[in-house]
Formats: C-alpha cells, sequence, structure tokens
C-alpha cells in the first residue's frame, strides 16, 4: 500500500526538482468500431472515446488539487487506426477523415493528444495499411492533436525495408505540409521497430489489441529529481552512484503508482503500467544530459557517455521496478534533444553529432528523438536513418525509433522553435553521402538468427 507519507516525502522533489508525473494515458480499443460503412466508423469511433474519456482530464486534475503532484498532460491512446478502418477507408483521403475524427474528439474531452494514427507493419503491409500510412502527411497537417506512428520491424519477423522506404518519403511529405509551422507535423510522428502496445509516451503510443477494452497507464518523469541525488555522491564509486539512481527512481515510480492507483479507483478503469522513463524537458534542470554530466562527463556526446547512459537506463529500470506493480511501456531513459536543454547545448558546443546519438540509442529507452534536420534532406536518406535505427533495435531486442524533423527552409547553422514541452532544436547535419540504391532494393531484412527461440 502507498500512504501519504511517501507523498509528503517527494515534497521537495516537486517543488525544486521538477518531479512530475507526466502523463495519465487512457488506453481505448476501438475494435468493436470497425464497420463496412464510414460514416459508421466515424460516429462509432466519436462516440467511444467521448464516452469512455469523458471524465479522465477532471479526474487527472482533481488527483493533482488534492495530491499536490503536478500531472502535465492527460492523454488517449486508441487501437491502430489501420485495423479499425481498414473494412471502410478504401483511399488514403478516407482515412483522414478518421484521423479529423480522432482530433474532434480529443478536444471534446480536452486531452492535449491522441495517439494510435498508426499502422503496424513488421513483415508486410495489408492495403490499408498503405493508406493509413500515404494519408499520415495530410492527417497530421490537418488535424491539431493527432500522433502518428509505424511499426517497420522486430526482432521476430525482421525489418520491412519496403514501409521503411515509404516512410522516408511520409517523413518528408509531412515536413511539406506543415511547412508553414516549420514542419512541426514531424513532431507528430514516430518510426518504431519492437514497438511496445502499452506506451503512454507521445507521439508513439496506441492500444494494442492484446490489451483491455480501457486501461489506465501512466508516465513519470524527473530527471532534475535524480540529477540532485547524484550531486550528494559525487565523486564517489560506481557502486554508490548506482545505489543512489535506483533508491531515487523508487521513489519517483511509488508517486506515479499512486497517480495509476486513484486514476483507476475513480474512473472504473483497470490499471495497466507504469512507465518510469527520464523525460526531460526544455526547463532548467530536467535534462537527462546534466545527468550524464554529473556522472563525469563535460558535454553529453564525450567518450564515456554510452556508458553512462547504459547505467543511468539500467538502475532506472532497476529501482523502479520494485515500485509498481507492472512497469512496461519504454521505461528508462529519454535522449530527445529539443526536449532536453543539456542535449541542445552539447550540440552547439559541438560535442554531440547524430552518429554519437545512434550509438547512445543502442541504450536508451527509445531511440533517435526529435532530432531537426535540413529540410533539403532526400527521402532516401531518412529512409536509410530508419533503417539504421531499426537494425539496432532487431538486434538487440529492444524498442528504437526515429523522430526525424526535416525542416523545410532551414540548414545547418539555423534553429527551429516548437514551443512548449516540444523545446527549440539546433538543426544538425546530417551525412551527405548516399544510400539511395540500398534503399531501394525492397522487400524485408530477415529477422537475426537469435529470433527463432521457440
Amino acid at each position: 500500500m502507498i500512504n501519504i507519507f511517501e507523498v509528503n516525502e517527494t515534497n521537495k522533489m516537486i517543488e525544486q526538482e521538477n518531479l512530475d508525473v507526466r502523463t495519465i494515458t487512457m488506453g481505448i480499443s476501438l475494435l468493436d468500431c470497425i464497420d463496412a460503412d464510414l460514416e459508421e466508423v466515424n460516429r462509432k469511433v466519436y462516440e467511444k472515446i467521448t464516452k469512455k474519456a469523458q471524465n479522465l482530464v477532471e479526474v487527472g486534475n482533481q488527483i493533482e488539487r488534492e495530491y499536490g503532484i503536478p500531472i502535465v498532460n492527460k492523454r488517449i491512446s486508441v487501437t491502430p487506426i489501420s485495423l479499425i478502418g481498414g473494412a471502410a477507408c478504401k483511399s488514403p483521403e478516407d482515412f483522414v477523415t478518421l484521423a479529423q475524427t480522432l482530433d474532434r474528439a480529443a478536444h471534446e474531452v480536452g486531452v492535449n493528444f491522441i495517439g494510435g494514427y498508426s499502422a503496424l507493419v513488421s513483415k508486410g503491409m495489408t492495403p490499408a495499411d498503405e493508406n493509413l500510412i500515404r494519408s499520415i502527411p495530410e492527417a497530421l497537417a490537418c488535424t491539431e492533436r493527432v500522433c502518428s506512428s509505424v511499426n517497420v520491424g522486430s526482432t521476430k519477423t525482421g525489418i520491412n525495408m519496403d514501409a521503411v522506404k515509404l516512410m522516408g518519403e511520409m517523413v518528408l511529405e509531412t515536413a511539406r505540409k506543415t511547412e508553414s509551422q516549420d514542419s512541426l507535423g514531424c513532431a507528430k510522428l514516430v518510426v518504431f521497430c519492437n514497438a511496445p502496445d502499452d506506451n503512454p509516451f507521445m507521439a508513439g503510443a496506441f492500444h494494442g489489441v492484446t490489451e483491455a477494452d480501457t486501461i489506465i497507464n501512466v508516465g513519470v518523469s524527473g530527471p532534475g529529481v535524480v540529477k540532485t541525488a547524484l550531486e550528494k555522491v559525487r565523486g564517489k564509486d560506481f557502486e554508490t552512484l548506482c545505489e543512489m539512481i535506483k533508491r531515487t527512481a523508487f521513489k519517483v515510480t511509488r508517486v506515479g503508482q499512486l497517480v495509476a492507483q486513484e486514476a483507476s479507483r475513480r474512473l472504473g478503469v483497470p490499471f495497466g503500467i507504469i512507465d518510469l522513463s527520464l523525460a526531460p524537458t526544455p526547463a532548467m534542470g530536467d535534462s537527462v544530459a546534466e545527468i550524464l554530466e554529473e556522472i563525469g562527463l563535460e558535454r553529453a556526446g564525450a567518450p564515456g557517455t554510452t556508458a553512462a547512459l547504459a547505467l543511468l537506463n539500467d538502475q532506472v529500470k532497476k529501482g523502479g521496478v520494485m515500485a509498481s506493480t507492472a512497469v512496461g511501456g519504454l521505461s528508462g531513459a529519454f535522449i530527445p534533444v529539443s526536449e532536453d536543454q543539456g542535449m541542445i547545448d552539447a550540440v552547439n558546443a559541438g560535442a554531440l553529432n547524430l552518429e554519437k546519438l545512434e550509438a547512445m540509442t543502442c541504450v536508451c529507452s527509445v531511440g533517435l528523438d526529435m532530432i531537426a534536420i535540413p529540410g533539403d534532406t532526400s527521402a532516401s536518406t531518412i529512409s536509410g536513418i530508419i533503417a539504421d535505427e531499426a537494425a539496432l533495435g532487431m538486434v538487440n531486442q529492444k524498442t528504437t525509433a526515429v523522430r526525424l524533423i526535416p525542416v523545410i527552409g532551414k540548414d545547418v547553422g539555423e534553429t527551429v522553435e516548437f514551443g512548449g514541452l516540444l523545446g527549440y532544436a539546433p538543426i544538425m547535419p546530417v551525412n551527405s553521402f548516399s544510400c539511395e540504391r540500398f534503399v531501394a532494393r525492397g522487400g524485408r531484412i530477415p529477422a537475426p538468427i537469435h529470433s527463432f527461440k521457440n
């Protein structure tokens, strides 16, 4: 049981160290909304979301007021829409109507994002999958709160290179469609390998088909808390350092467990998982990069960065897993460039480049996240970067993802401002050598030998 004493113990973390519950995400199954009539699908989807989530925001606000715990976002994830619209949607334009319905529902219930405009194509694409993927640029351009994700590979199936090629084109087209907003649409689009079914964090959240009809997932955060804790053991050995990270992660996760239990009880919805990721924000002192520097690096990106991040990720999981009845999602440490002031400073100082970030994704929670690149980057280069990340996830049996933002009209040396939690980012250079012939081969990269475990 969790008692109020444990909440009081975290007051200093909340008031001085940027501790928050980053999101309460309600997962909603839309499988019972499938219909051959497009108008009926849209009606059923809207009615189910607005009915199930009608009290989500108010309950989140109540818990925030009563316990003094900041709950930054209230969100919804739904069943991948390529499955829901498959019978009724015969074109990309048909799928766009579903995106608009999701957006209207999100506005109606007051959540800041709704995720699940998604397709799972790690082994192949159905016509519905392809139509949804081709609709993504327009869907993200004409909606405000819809987030999209596509899973292009897994350890079990390999990498669908046809989907990888298509996603490179769609990322670039999304950038062009939202050029007037500095290509903001790409900030709401993630390409995954080994995507989890229960991730509460946007833009990659969707409600897996193995989940219950409705669930509550909670994502906690606390880079500032961990950094402050590590200041107390500055200069100590690695064993002492690891113990401090574990203890801190335990306390942070207990806060999330309390919020999840309360939200579940008040909404009458089963508790799903706690995602105990360290998710940074642009706020000073709320940075994963600063944790790495507190561990002993002059700047994130210096030699030793990957080892320090691996240590951090592992200890966060070890500490957090004992504090919750169910840990899932991504869980670990995020390294989004635009959302982490320390990462931005490291890029500007020349300590951190795209290749080093790729190495770090081998041991972080997710992958290349919120990275702005020149707007004239080719679709094949974007596909090559996606393929590289998918290969890391496939071989290492972990989730990896790519959220690249080719900012149309901007080049290396310039900065793009997204605002809010999305922050701002320097435009980072990409390798100028072509991978077009590699991407154009098509087909599937087979699963690695260690995938055969049955």
